[in-house]
């Protein structure tokens, strides 16, 4: 591969999202009718210099905002929520090394980023008794490097990835990250997600059958909830753009729907409304939706300046804002993207429901994304916190 551009700031960043989703947003359609896999689009990304942005000024990364990544993954999910997905763990585990890292680690690594070197994960298990039950097991053997046994799914970007992150117990049951070669011996990614929605994810199967994984190629992740911390607060927000995303991306499928091929109602054609556009209930339902749309994306923007602020100061309460802002923004944009997405054949009408037209790919995204981590529960958060002053907890998903 050739060597990726380097973004110099945040401007920059957005600027590159924004050429990019506009030409991702083309071919979204076709990709997921024929599930044809972002191959091509991934090698555009990675030598775009988006996926280095969050690398530290020190080893030569840009060091964006926050709320300059939401965006980012904002744009990119209302082009193409599945191509915006795959590099949401990117993101993730690179703030891992960035917290647990050391230095000799971050050199390496971020450099490899810097170069436009792609994270997947292998992260969930099925079968399991909860999503935090990791089973897969980091055992040390005599020379003091390690070997990995497990069988991950859900892996999305790992078919894609030039390293694999893999959460993994020790044999003391605390939590490790190791990062793995797409190549190593043993490690086999199983192309078999059939999810109905974010179909070209690639979020499969990956098999872990005594991977060998050299000591600093390990890293310490139960440390990172140890003391506040805005682990979750930043995987979430990644999570809450990409719902908003697409909130925004059915939004303007539907208005360029209903202003190029709705027919009226007769009922309003009768009263003088010559197109759809001027029907009065559409220009309701319409405001309605825009307002839903508007609140996920301004929800947030505030929920990343919170992280933004945190990260400047985190103490135990700066953390917990940050927390309850994502969260609130998570809820919002979950809400707002299930709902769009699914009035987009209200308002469009029967034609919009033709297989053809690929319509159907924002509801079906929507649904699927967001039962990535379920509402209720950040709904009890929130409410714990507003009324009890109680913080939330401390993990991954929050």
């Amino acid at each position: 591969m050739s060597v990726a551009h380097v973004i110099a700031d945040d401007a920059e960043a957005l600027a590159v999202a924004a050429e990019l989703a506009a030409d991702f947003r083309k071919g979204a359609a076709e990709r997921d009718a024929r599930r044809r896999l972002p191959h091509a689009e991934l090698e555009r990304l990675s030598a775009s210099g988006l996926l280095g942005v969050t690398v530290p000024a020190r080893f030569g990364g840009a060091d964006v905002r926050a709320d300059t990544l939401a965006e980012v993954f904002r744009r990119l999910a209302a082009a193409d929520a599945s191509l915006a997905q795959i590099p949401q763990s990117h993101f993730v585990y690179l703030n891992v090394l960035r917290r647990q890292g050391t230095d000799e680690q971050q050199e390496f690594f971020f450099g490899e980023v810097l170069v436009g070197k792609r994270f997947g994960n292998a992260q969930s298990e099925a079968g399991t008794q909860h999503v935090q039950d990791i089973r897969t097991r980091l055992a040390r053997r005599p020379d003091g490097a390690y070997v990995l046994d497990g069988l991950k799914h859900y892996s999305t970007g790992a078919l894609f990835a030039h390293w694999i992150p893999v959460l993994a117990r020790a044999e003391d049951d605390t939590l490790h990250v190791a990062y793995v070669p797409r190549d190593a011996p043993g490690l086999t990614v199983v192309d078999d997600w059939d999810g109905m929605g974010q179909r070209t994810t690639a979020s499969g199967t990956v098999r872990l059958e005594s991977v060998p994984v050299p000591a600093d190629r390990v890293v310490p992740h139960h440390l990172t909830f140890q003391g506040p911390q805005l682990h979750g607060a930043w995987a979430q927000l990644l999570h809450t753009a990409i719902d908003a995303g697409i909130a925004s991306g059915a939004l303007a499928e539907a208005v360029e729907f209903v202003r190029t091929k709705s027919r009226p109602w007769f009922e309003s054609a009768a009263e003088g409304h010559a197109t759809a556009a001027e029907d009065p209930l559409l220009i309701q339902r319409f405001g309605e939706l825009a307002i839903r749309e508007r609140a996920a994306a301004a929800l947030l923007r505030e929920a990343a300046r919170a992280v933004d602020d945190a990260r400047a100061d985190v103490t135990d309460d700066s953390a917990a804002e940050a927390s309850i802002a994502v969260a609130a923004a998570k809820v919002t944009a979950a809400e707002a993207a299930v709902e769009v997405a699914s009035a987009l054949f209200e308002v469009s009408g029967t034609r919009s429901a033709l297989d053809s037209l690929g319509l159907h790919r924002h509801w079906r995204d929507a649904r699927t994304h967001t039962l990535h981590d379920p509402a209720r529960w950040k709904v009890q958060h929130i409410g714990r916190y507003v009324l009890n002053g109680t913080k939330p907890p401390r993990h991954g998903l929050l």
